[in-house]
């Protein structure tokens, strides 16, 4: 991973992606931005947004038009986006992949996973967003399957980062989570750690959604974990188990020069 300036902000970006010169990727911190202490990027209102929106635009010089970002519902739901579409609205959808150059696909986070995806051979580049529920859902592997229907992708090549989230040190769950968890991985000792508390356990977020990746057919060498938790890191990161669900969010976007 390294940390660098884009343009007032600071923001992260994954070191395997570094090598490739046709596509721009970031995830954005807390630090640099003007518009307010809790940036949001999608909502009932364009007033909700369109501040932050124009302002991550600014840090890269880019069309703020051509930021595309769901409505996220925890889902495992994977759209495909397009210009030819003429609409952005992807309502209850928690990934995006696509091979249009231009297009910059993004996802919010406050505590979950984001995950980039990027094919190198094909040209098609995806982002993920994966709580809990997208996580135990596969959200990661459905997106991988979802751009070998559309694009003809081979797992095997496919680049992957996972970006800052909760750690599970800080990401204690309760029996709804458990009982998922032992249910969607077969290996799922590895996920979780004993709680003190009765019927709870933390819960390996990062961890999971590499096996899910590598599941995918996706090289182990080719999965990257920035090792940043979002609650831990108060001073660079939102964290809506620390601050509350009302807490701004960090965007992970994505795009193909």
């Amino acid at each position: 991973m390294r940390k660098m300036v884009q343009g007032r902000l600071s923001v992260f970006k994954f070191e395997s992606f570094r090598k490739y010169k046709n596509i721009v990727h970031f995830i954005t911190t807390k630090e640099g931005w003007a518009s307010g202490d809790n940036p949001r990027f999608t909502g009932d209102s364009e007033s909700i947004y369109s501040g932050s929106r124009k302002e991550l635009a600014v840090s890269g010089d880019w069309d703020p038009d051509r930021f595309v970002f769901p409505r996220q519902t925890h889902s495992d739901h994977v759209e495909v986006a397009t210009s030819a579409s003429g609409s952005f609205d992807f309502t209850h959808t928690d990934a995006l992949i696509t091979n249009e150059s231009g297009l910059f696909i993004c996802v919010q986070t406050a505590d979950c996973v984001p995950v980039l995806l990027y094919d190198p051979q094909k040209k098609v580049v995806a982002a993920i967003h994966a709580g809990w529920r997208g996580t135990v859902a596969k959200i990661a592997q459905k997106t991988v399957q979802r751009m070998t229907l559309e694009y003809g992708c081979n797992p095997a090549d496919i680049v992957a980062g996972i970006g800052p989230s909760i750690h599970m040190h800080a990401y204690e769950v309760g029996s709804e989570v458990v009982e998922a968890v032992h249910s969607s991985f077969s290996n799922s000792a590895l996920l979780l750690k004993p709680s003190l508390n009765e019927g709870k356990a933390y819960f390996d977020l990062w961890e999971a959604n590499k096996m899910v990746l590598m599941e995918s057919g996706i090289q182990e060498e080719n999965v990257e974990i920035m090792g940043l938790c979002s609650f831990e890191h108060a001073g660079l990161f939102y964290s809506a188990r620390r601050d509350g669900a009302d807490t701004g969010r960090m965007v992970s976007g994505i795009r193909l020069v």
